[in-house]
């Protein structure tokens, strides 16, 4: 029964909290580290004991909080990139102590790529995370120089770019829709501009980037491979800076400052390309009359209240435009915005209640004669969350909440003009809550054992207004016909209740420290996903589908077991980690062979089919932590598949993300403190696809026939790039530095799409051609910093 299942949780969690034996007196150290320079909070500090026996770790906003017995203590502060601060306290009561920390200023001397202390990777027990840091973000060249959250993240293991230039990212062999994206903990459906080629994030006002591998802790849901959690900068509290930089393709600047010196501030960013100023200038008016551009915008302020209350306000808008003359257009972008406020209960507990809205909305627009319409869709969603942290003692730590999320889609609209011969259609709207309650609990059992305890409890509500098919479970297979498939459409009103999923999410990993230097850790986490995106590339389009599960469309669910080894090596200038996982799927959903992709219908479950999926690999990564020169290889060895009936006669097929080999080497050489030079490369198997095998003529129209789903491949994709970065001017109050990458160094023309075409001079001959975006493509930028 369920109470047996949770049972064993609720055991655990009684267990933990049974009253320990006091010896001696204890009182807890609890506040704020931050950036002495700039007032900013840090994420992810360590203060702890000169000992290394008790410690704690600042949380999303700076809070620390620790709890040991009363006494003389000397107590290191420390963060990567930043010098080690030692307090001196004699710990006879409670006491609050906010910290300051100070930058390195010698680059040479910032010798960790991520990580908080030596073996932070060893005694962690949170398996398949990677944290990113934005300085060596900066550093690693990327197409058209702009630097680039998402591609960074593509040179990790298991984390697998979708295609050619794309910023959509294949994690474990998940989709692309299977990665809870946070921006300020607000969803963002739609992570790419220009169709992939620029991230929707400008890394000048992220301060922290965690990445989970499908083993995320419980306080996470909704998606099945992935968690990218970003975390925007609060702006500078102690003076005002404004950054910018000037590229071929793009720009942006960002102004950041105190409102009120040391407790309000503010950040304010933007960024545009440009490429449709050149479009202008030429004389064809076939291009001249083109449009190609995006821009977008972040915004956060902060104000804090008191000792124990903050104000947090963040938004981010942002926006594609695509047009080819009047004939046709396209625009799409997400608008995000969340209210925060913190309070500190006690020195021991800390909350958060977050008020979080999400929007992602596409518009087509066509205009050819009297076929004058457009077509939009939207998902939008309002969400309500509230946290709490808990520091008992030196050894647990808690998180639990809850949070409610409402969605409201607009699978797709038709609106026509006056004098259109298209009709005016629209799809009904979807709505449902998708809630949660969670719990979890980092536990440092003993020396040699670190635990992580989660359990999530998701309820997913499916409610009208709107009409729900029942569908004939005796149809074919094959069989897209809608008014084929339907026996009855039930109507329900505003707010009525259709059906519930509810589903329980256990979570847990754990750390068996062998040495100082070396750990075993062991994983498992079950994730479930209610949204489910439907698209005919594996690369993604900007009007691909957003639908919610259904009545006839189950929520997908996911299993995953990993093992994995750390190894710092030659006295912590090198760290080995090596994960093998495996994970096995339900519900997974794909198109019918002969399904109609662009069917305007309210039932578009008539053209899917559903089945299970598997996904297994191993994963390794060797790091150079210190020195001048830095980096990693990374290596992942994987397979995805999927089984489902009435596709590949109910056969394992390959998934169209399922890549075998995928390799990366990222060197980064620091020559100076005002120059260094790094270079990538990248070797990835080719994505699955279907190529034809015949074709015959039908009243003058090509049609073909294809082999089985995803048997072929696309040709080995590899790339070299290579860039530098140079600081020509660094005073007190300015920087100015200049950025030049060539990506692609030897101009391999990778397939970004491959087309059949009658051949010439011999019809019954298929002639594949393949499309190459790019070889070759050097960039400059200019990147300046006043303060």
């Amino acid at each position: 029964s369920k109470m047996n299942l949770l049972s064993p949780f609720l055991f655990s969690i009684l267990i933990l909290f049974t009253p320990q034996v006091i010896f001696a007196q204890k009182h807890t150290i609890s506040g704020i580290i931050k950036d002495s320079k700039t007032g900013e909070t840090i994420i992810g500090a360590v203060l702890r004991t000169s000992d290394s026996k008790f410690g704690a770790r600042s949380n999303e906003y700076g809070f620390y909080s620790l709890t040991i017995a009363e006494g003389v203590y000397t107590f290191y502060v420390s963060y990567s990139g930043y010098n080690t601060d030692t307090l001196e306290i004699s710990l006879i009561q409670n006491e609050q102590r906010n910290i300051s920390i100070s930058q390195k200023t010698n680059i040479i001397d910032v010798v960790k790529i991520s990580g908080v202390r030596k073996n932070e990777n060893v005694v962690n027990a949170q398996m398949g995370s990677e944290k990113l840091e934005i300085k060596e973000i900066n550093k690693i060249p990327v197409i058209f120089g702009e630097k680039d959250i998402i591609k960074t993240l593509q040179l990790l293991p298991g984390i697998k770019t979708s295609g050619e230039g794309q910023s959509g990212i294949n994690v474990r062999g998940g989709g692309t829709d299977q990665n809870l994206i946070l921006l300020d903990e607000a969803p963002v459906y739609s992570a790419s501009h220009l169709l992939g080629f620029f991230s929707t994030f400008n890394s000048d006002v992220i301060k922290d980037v965690t990445v989970y591998k499908g083993t995320q802790p419980a306080q996470y849901g909704s998606k099945l491979s992935s968690v990218l959690d970003i975390r925007m900068k609060e702006g500078n509290k102690k003076t005002y800076e404004v950054n910018g930089s000037l590229g071929l393709i793009s720009s942006k600047i960002s102004v950041e400052g105190p409102i009120k010196k040391d407790k309000a501030s503010f950040i304010v960013a933007g960024r545009r390309t440009y490429a449709d100023l050149f479009l202008g200038l030429s004389s064809d008016s076939t291009i001249k009359n083109n449009t190609l551009y995006f821009y977008d915008l972040n915004m956060k302020m902060n104000y804090r209240l008191g000792r124990k209350d903050a104000l947090y306000l963040s938004g981010y808008f942002g926006r594609d435009v695509l047009g080819f003359g009047d004939v046709f257009g396209i625009n799409w972008g997400n608008a995000t915005g969340t209210l925060r406020w913190n309070h500190f209960i006690s020195d021991k507990m800390f909350s958060n209640l977050s008020a979080i809205y999400s929007n992602y909305d596409y518009k087509i627009s066509i205009k050819n004669g009297k076929t004058d319409f457009n077509i939009s869709s939207r998902i939008q969603d309002f969400n309500l969350k509230q946290e709490f942290q808990y520091f008992p003692n030196s050894n647990n730590s808690w998180r639990f909440g809850a949070n409610i999320i409402f969605h409201n889609i607009v699978p797709g609209q038709v609106n026509s003009a006056d004098l259109s011969t298209v009709n005016n259609l629209s799809l009904e709207n979807r709505y449902s809550f998708d809630n949660a309650f969670y719990v979890s609990n980092e536990w440092k059992v003993g020396e040699k054992l670190n635990l992580d305890l989660g359990m999530r409890l998701s309820f997913f509500h499916i409610i009208g207004n709107g009409g729900f098919a029942t569908l004939d479970p005796t149809a074919p297979l094959t069989e897209v016909e809608p008014s084929r498939l339907i026996l009855s459409v039930q109507q329900y009103g505003t707010f009525e209740h259709v059906k519930t999923y509810f589903n329980q999410e256990p979570r847990v990993s754990a750390s068996f420290i062998m040495d100082e230097n070396s750990a075993f850790k062991v994983g498992y986490a079950r994730n479930t996903q209610n949204l489910h995106l439907l698209s005919n590339s594996s690369a993604g389009n900007p009007t691909d589908k957003w639908i919610p599960s259904s009545n006839n469309i189950k929520p997908e669910i996911a299993d995953q077991i990993s093992f994995g080894y750390n190894k710092n090596l030659m006295k912590n200038k090198f760290a080995l980690t090596v994960e093998t996982y495996y994970k096995w799927m339900q519900n997974q959903i794909d198109y019918k062979n002969s399904a109609n992709v662009f069917t305007f219908t309210n039932a578009i479950e008539t053209q899917l089919l559903s089945g299970i999926g598997r996904a297994y690999g191993i994963e390794i990564l060797l790091k150079k932590n210190t020195g001048k020169l830095t980096g990693w290889i990374g290596y992942t060895l994987s397979k995805t598949e999927r089984k489902i009936e009435g596709i590949n006669n109910f056969n394992w097929y390959n998934a169209t993300q399922d890549k075998t080999h995928d390799l990366s080497v990222v060197g980064i050489y620091q020559i100076n403190n005002k120059i260094n030079i790094s270079g990538t490369f990248v070797y990835s198997t080719g994505r699955a696809t279907t190529y034809p095998v015949g074709h015959y003529l039908q009243k003058g129209r090509i049609v073909y026939d294809f082999s089985e789903r995803n048997q072929d491949r696309f040709p080995a994709n590899h790339r070299l790039d290579i860039g530098a970065n140079f600081i020509i001017k660094e005073k007190k109050n300015y920087v100015s530095e200049i950025n030049v990458s060539i990506y692609n160094v030897y101009g391999r023309q990778n397939a970004y799409s491959i087309a059949f075409e009658q051949n010439k001079t011999n019809p019954s001959q298929l002639d594949a051609v393949q499309t190459a975006l790019f070889r070759q493509v050097p960039s400059i930028s200019w990147n300046f910093k006043f303060r």
